[in-house]
């Protein structure tokens, strides 16, 4: 084993599936390239259809390469001539519908994955996981006698218990309440950071990805267009479909001034010094729900043309002068009615724009 290496790298993987229709493949992943360290938690993040389950199968050992290859700790264990079978890859999955049997308790579950050990070993390790995820008192209950937050913590228990080197999650949170998502991700999070999990998640919801994740890559069409932190992924996205994807916002537009400056209907924005768009481009500036600010004394006016209230605030819809929408979240004792008009000003600390070359 290299100490020195990535525990998991992905060198330039291509998997495909062969043409019904005549000779061929059709692609799923292109030319897919990531390294994991140990005890980080990694995301691949995108639509359904875009390779990222297919990944997790064929880091199992699951799926065939066409080209490339995946290591673990710098041992290659599939490549078009290679293929470690996948009980010898230490590569624990958590399923979508968690895949927990039944007619076993739940001390039982956690237990299944260590047959080799003495059976008193056994129930020493499953009750340990057990404690491990705050669920020792369920130990002789039944799945279906839990909640879908205590399954899935079942389920994560379960696949840790042998201490696989790696643990992916195929969409864990996707069959629970989509209120007890985000809250379940970071619980989570805290359990395999606690352990020294190292651990890949795939899923289509941002807010499960940032609320997990150390490192998220944005796949599109097998690919993945920006690989970085939650925060840059937000604040710089690298192109027009990563700025789309991540976090709520709209484009408007601009024109490059002097001084690094760039003129919008709502004023002037201070860009980075190394923008390289010449004084006259036209470009589309990206403003986030939380780059317009309420503002009760500003002269700057916008119609209210929808909210939708979220608890702690707002995400108003608002309509400029100009017709151009934009979105601002506002504190949700400012209940303001459709059709009011409110005052606004700028907040924006990342300017983020976009021209015809990018």
């Amino acid at each position: 084993m290299n100490t020195n290496a990535p525990l998991l790298s992905l060198d330039h993987v291509e998997i495909g599936y062969p043409r019904l229709d005549g000779p061929g493949w059709v692609p799923i992943v292109r030319d897919l390239t990531l390294s994991l360290a140990r005890g980080s938690i990694a995301c691949l993040l995108g639509p359904s259809g875009c390779g990222k389950s297919t990944i997790l199968r064929a880091i199992c050992g699951f799926e065939t390469l066409q080209k490339g290859s995946i290591s673990l700790h710098g041992r290659v264990v599939s490549a078009p001539d290679i293929q470690v079978a996948p009980n010898l890859r230490k590569v624990g999955m958590v399923f979508q519908d968690f895949a927990l049997f039944p007619h076993l308790s739940v001390l039982e579950n956690v237990m299944f994955g260590l047959r080799a050990l003495a059976p008193a070993k056994r129930r020493e390790v499953g009750l340990q996981w057990l404690e491990r995820v705050s669920l020792a008192d369920k130990a002789g209950s039944y799945p279906h006698e839990l909640s879908g937050g205590q399954q899935q913590r079942v389920a994560l228990a379960r696949a840790m218990a042998p201490e696989p080197d790696l643990i992916l999650l195929d969409e864990p949170f996707s069959s629970l309440d989509i209120d007890l998502r985000e809250r379940l991700a970071s619980e989570m999070r805290d359990i395999l950071k606690a352990n020294g999990v190292t651990a890949l998640l795939v899923t289509h919801d941002q807010f499960e990805a940032f609320a997990i994740a150390d490192q998220i890559g944005v796949m599109s069409e097998g690919r993945i267009i920006q690989w970085d932190t939650p925060y840059d992924l937000y604040h710089e996205p690298v192109n027009r479909y990563v700025a789309d994807f991540i976090g709520r916002g709209v484009f408007v537009k601009g024109i490059i001034q002097p001084n690094a400056m760039v003129k919008i209907e709502l004023g002037q924005l201070q860009l980075d010094h190394d923008h390289h768009d010449p004084i006259g481009t036209e470009v589309d500036v990206l403003l986030r729900a939380d780059d317009i600010q309420h503002d009760d004394a500003s002269l700057q006016q916008a119609e209210v043309l929808r909210k939708t209230f979220r608890g702690a605030d707002f995400l108003y819809t608002l309509r400029l002068q100009s017709g151009q929408e934009v979105l601002a979240y506002v504190p949700s004792h400012h209940d303001h009615s459709l059709g009011e008009k409110i005052g606004i000003r700028l907040g924006v600390d990342h300017v983020v724009t976009f021209s015809d070359q990018n």
